[in-house]
């Protein structure tokens, strides 16, 4: 199944997709067909790192816009770390899953230390991709937020509320797969929600790329460094 959703018109199916992608390049290439009709040029592009960063590139240079991060970390369960109960973006505040904070039997003030911890990690982060330069400046302009692909959604709700605080006059969330009950929850987070694949039996992620490596650090310094060349230098419209 494959949605198109904007607030000026229903969430629709459009036309599919073939799973699984080749790489997140090519997952990029199909998600910018999708948004390149949708009078988004010069938006600013938001992509979540590490995944979401290659996706966003061919976003970015299609559209003609400058390509950069938005940062964001899982808040974990901290007996079981992988189990994801929130998130945090750099900007914003931690979102929590209520339900499962419900029924894990905690409150917000038990993760206290966690959030601190991944804080201090997203900080960290943001030294190392952004090197010293601040958020592009959003306010009263399009934005899109980008990722690999929404499994739970915990950190694309928390990047795009954060986004949603510096008042873009658009606010676009872009992903290539996502699980079909996920973007339906995301729906009313965002002005346009851009699934060109959203298939309802969704395990991972990673079971819709044929290459699905994991990135590092410097992985993503060279796609910015590569975007910033591809836009002269960094001065495109970014």
């Amino acid at each position: 199944m494959s949605w198109n959703r904007s607030a000026h018109e229903d969430f629709q199916q459009t036309e599919t997709v073939r799973l699984p992608y080749t790489d997140r390049a090519e997952a990029g290439r199909v998600l910018a067909g999708r948004l390149a009709p949708m009078g988004l040029d010069g938006a600013a592009v938001l992509a979540l790192p590490r995944g979401g960063v290659p996706v966003g590139f061919e976003i970015a240079r299609r559209l003609g816009s400058r390509l950069d991060v938005l940062v964001t970390r899982k808040i974990g369960y901290p007996p079981q770390p992988e189990l994801g109960v929130g998130a945090i973006a750099e900007g914003g505040v931690p979102v929590f899953d209520g339900e499962l904070l419900a029924r894990l039997g905690l409150g917000e003030d038990d993760l206290a230390r966690t959030v601190e911890a991944e804080r201090a990690e997203l900080d960290r982060r943001v030294a190392v991709y952004r090197r010293g330069r601040p958020l592009p400046e959003i306010a009263a302009r399009p934005v899109i937020v980008v990722d690999d692909g929404l499994a739970t959604g915990g950190t694309a709700r928390a990047a795009v509320r954060a986004m949603r605080e510096r008042g873009p006059s658009r606010l676009v969330l872009a992903v290539p797969v996502g699980a079909a009950e996920t973007a339906r929850s995301l729906e009313a987070e965002v002005d346009d929600l851009v699934v060109p694949a959203a298939p309802w039996e969704f395990r991972a992620v990673g079971q819709w790329y044929r290459d699905f490596d994991q990135l590092t650090d410097d992985d993503v310094i060279a796609w910015l460094d590569r975007a910033a060349r591809a836009a002269g230098g960094g001065t495109g419209k970014g």
